[in-house]
């Protein structure tokens, strides 16, 4: 082992759901291969290079895991992966399932120091790579860089391997006969997940066999009412937390099929409808819009309806995801979850209304399968609930609670309860239904004059302005007020937008004044990061740049 990966779960709590059948309590391997032995010629991965079913699929990963090993590699050694949608991502991370070594993928993108620190923090023994992708060369980068990471043996890279790195198409033409697969312990580490949060470094959580295939599977098995196998077409990459859902889940756990798109476009998102007829639809809000507004443009293009549009990152507000539904002939799944273990859906039940005049969002019904919720007092060092219908911080646990942070005791000891409850940093309230409702962010907030503002909440205001196609909004540093609050909107087709109009439109939804954005963004699409988020940091540089060359304002009312 690498690195220190330790459950912070009592042990006999993890065990009791691989007893009880919650968790298959198999390693994504031998899941995996038990798929395999039922459907050999199943399609496993639609991509740009065609099919692959899951009998090529599985060669092509026992061939790779045999390499590594050759190259030293073995059970618990960590390994990075930064690879574009496609079936080299989902070979390597079904070779290294079939070691027992542990996955850490990171989007491509990101860049070379980011990079450095996620695999020297992990103490990862080799990365495998993109050696070229869309003008980024990560292999070249981090060779650059790994004269800085002790732990680092070795880079390999998919593609033309620049001097120094080894070829993953060499590796992958080993002998599999040579191969022993591992037979890891379902609840020791299989994977490492990367969070943005709110941290100076990225966030790394590993997660277990049982607390992928188990936990998360059981999320994506709520969602496939008749029980068949998915056909799932991932707009996020499978690099990122909602992307664990891509291998582990669908693959492994479920016998379905990946479509992938080694980089989202909305052109490419609808081609893939239409080609490919997904069952699942996995993206993030501002992926969804971009679509919409696709489909918008010209002729509705023709494709059979998926069971449900999965919707994670963020909520998709009311109006959009009416439009959606109508759009896609499917219910609309908003998702809340994050890498650090936390999971409520709104389910396939197609309901359009979401409590009005309640507070917050409906994130749905818990289900204790996946991650059983409770709402306790902010701050404490132990689960103390609040009655339902009560405001407080939203904890989870359960079959899909990570194991622990990577090399960070700090945060275990921060957003871990001493009986493993992981403390999400939300605000939310459980209703008289049982609905979890989210209300803002502990941390994130806008300090302005000495008050503190929501962007959420704004943001979710000023979603139902009938010209606001998409919108985030995000603090400005300011002499005076020390931060103002920045909307960056994307308006819809033929909308024009103003400051003025904006806060006109929140005086009718009763926001108060002191909450009103004092700047404005106007954008065609927002910025998106590697993992196909907003990209809420350029978006801050951007503001930041068009208020210098504004006058300064006075305070607001």
């Amino acid at each position: 082992m690498t690195v220190a990966l330790h459950d912070l779960l009592p042990a006999e709590l993890r065990r009791t759901w691989a007893v009880d059948g919650t968790c298959p309590d198999l390693d994504l391997y031998s899941l995996y291969r038990a798929r395999l032995i039922t459907d050999p010629h199943h399609t496993a991965i639609l991509d740009a290079k065609g099919k692959l079913c899951y009998t090529a699929l599985d060669r092509k990963a026992r061939s790779l895991a045999a390499g590594l090993a050759g190259l030293g590699i073995r059970p618990g050694d960590v390994v990075g992966i930064q690879l574009p949608n496609g079936r080299d991502a989902v070979v390597v991370d079904l070779a290294l399932a079939a070691l027992g070594a542990v996955a850490l993928p990171f989007p491509v993108g990101r860049g070379g120091r980011e990079a450095a620190s996620l695999l020297r923090r992990s103490e990862a023994v080799a990365v495998i790579a993109a050696a070229e992708h869309r003008g980024n060369h990560h292999a070249a980068d981090l060779l650059a860089v790994a004269g800085e990471l002790p732990a680092l043996r070795t880079v390999i890279a998919s593609g033309a391997a620049p001097e120094g790195a080894l070829a993953l198409a060499k590796l992958l033409r080993t002998d599999p006969k040579t191969l022993v697969p591992a037979r890891p312990d379902p609840d020791s580490a299989a994977r490492i997940l990367v969070s943005s949060g709110s941290e100076a470094e990225p966030k790394m959580v590993a997660y277990s066999h049982n607390a992928l295939a188990g936990g998360r599977g059981n999320f994506l098995g709520s969602l496939i009412p008749d029980g068949r196998p998915p056909r799932c077409l991932f707009l996020v990459p499978l690099a990122s937390a909602f992307g664990s859902n891509g291998t582990a889940v669908t693959l492994a756990r479920h016998g379905g099929t990946l479509v992938l798109l080694d980089a989202f476009t909305p052109e490419a998102a609808l081609e893939a409808l239409v080609e490919h007829q997904p069952t699942h639809v996995l993206g993030v809000p501002t992926m969804i819009r971009m679509m919409l507004d696709r489909m918008t443009e010209g002729d509705r293009p023709e494709f059979t309806p998926p069971t449900a549009l999965i919707v994670g990152g963020s909520p998709l507000d009311q109006a959009t995801a009416a439009e959606a539904r109508k759009a896609f002939g499917c219910p609309v799944v908003n998702l809340y979850g994050s890498a650090d273990g936390v999971n409520c859906h709104t389910g396939l039940v197609d309901d359009s209304s979401d409590g009005e005049g309640r507070p917050g969002i409906a994130a749905g019904h818990p289900d204790p399968r996946v991650a059983d919720i409770r709402i306790a007092l902010p701050g404490t060092q132990e689960l103390q609930e609040v009655s339902r219908g009560t405001v407080g911080e939203i904890l989870a646990r359960g079959p899909m609670t990570p194991l622990c942070y990577v090399a960070a005791p700090d945060l275990d000891s921060r957003y871990r309860t001493a009986d493993g409850w992981v403390r999400t940093g939300d605000l939310g309230l459980i209703d008289q239904d049982g609905t979890l409702r989210i209300v803002g962010r502990l941390k994130d907030v806008v300090i302005r004059g000495g008050e503190n503002i929501s962007p959420a909440e704004v943001e979710l205001e000023l979603a139902t302005h009938p010209g606001v196609r998409d919108v985030v909004c995000v603090g400005v540093r300011d002499p005076l007020m020390g931060e103002r609050l920045a909307a960056c909107v994307v308006p819809r087709e033929g909308a024009r937008i103003t400051l003025e109009e904006l806060c006109a439109h929140l005086d009718t939804r009763g926001l108060e004044r002191r909450k009103h954005p004092e700047r404005l963004l106007v954008l065609g699409e927002l910025p998106l990061t590697p993992a196909g988020k907003p990209d809420r940091a350029a978006l801050r540089e951007q503001c930041t740049a068009q208020a210098e060359e504004q006058r300064p304002l006075t305070p607001a009312g």
